[in-house]
C-alpha cells in the first residue's frame, strides 16, 4: 500500500484498516487519523507512538489491559483477535507442553495480581522460552518500569502490524 492510499482514506475506512494496530484500541486509530496526511509509513508509525506517549499513566495502563494473556483463556476459547492469535501461534503459545502451560498460567496470574494489567511482549520477536524468562524477570520490576517496558512492547507490536498491512513483512517473519 502506498502512502497516498492511506492518506486518502475516509475515517471509517482508515479505522477499519488500522483499527487493531494497537490491540483492541480503535480510538487510538481514530485519533491518529486526524493527523493526516502522513509523509510515510514511518510517519504513521511515529504518530501512533507519539499518541501513546502523550497519554497519562492510566491511559497507558488501559492500553496494556486491552492485551490478552499469553496462552490464556482467549487463546483456548478462540476469542483472540486474528492478529493476536497469529502472533501467539508464531511464538509457540499453541504448542506448549503441560508444564509450560501451567507455568505461564501461574506467571500470568502473579503478574496481573502485581501490576493490574497483563504481561505484554512482542510475541513475534520472541519464543516460548524467552517469553517465560522475561515474565520471570519483569514481574520484579517497579510499576513505573514495567509500564514503560510494556508500552515499548506495544510499539513493537504496532510496528509489525503496520508492516503487515503494508505487506512488507511476511506473517511468519521474526525480527
Amino acid at each position: 500500500m502506498e502512502v497516498h492510499i492511506f492518506n486518502s482514506m475516509d475515517y471509517e475506512e482508515f479505522v477499519g484498516k488500522f483499527g487493531n494496530v494497537v490491540e483492541r484500541c480503535p480510538m487510538i486509530t481514530a485519533a491518529v487519523w486526524s493527523h493526516r496526511p502522513f509523509a510515510s509509513l514511518e510517519a504513521l508509525e511515529n504518530t501512533f507512538g507519539d499518541f501513546i506517549d502523550s497519554l497519562l499513566p492510566s491511559g497507558k495502563e488501559g492500553i496494556l489491559r486491552c492485551h490478552p494473556d499469553l496462552a490464556g483463556r482467549g487463546l483456548v476459547q478462540g476469542t483472540l483477535t486474528s492478529e493476536s492469535r497469529s502472533e501467539q501461534s508464531q511464538a509457540g503459545m499453541t504448542t506448549l507442553t503441560l508444564a509450560q502451560r501451567s507455568q505461564l498460567s501461574e506467571l500470568n496470574a502473579s503478574y496481573k495480581n502485581r501490576f493490574h494489567f497483563p504481561f505484554v511482549i512482542c510475541a513475534r520477536m520472541n519464543d516460548t522460552v524467552t517469553i517465560i524468562e522475561q515474565m520471570t524477570i519483569r514481574i520484579h520490576h517497579s510499576l513505573e518500569r514495567e509500564l514503560e517496558t510494556g508500552i515499548g512492547e506495544v510499539k513493537k507490536i504496532c510496528r509489525l502490524r503496520l508492516l503487515d498491512i503494508f505487506n512488507q513483512v511476511a506473517p511468519s517473519t521474526k525480527l
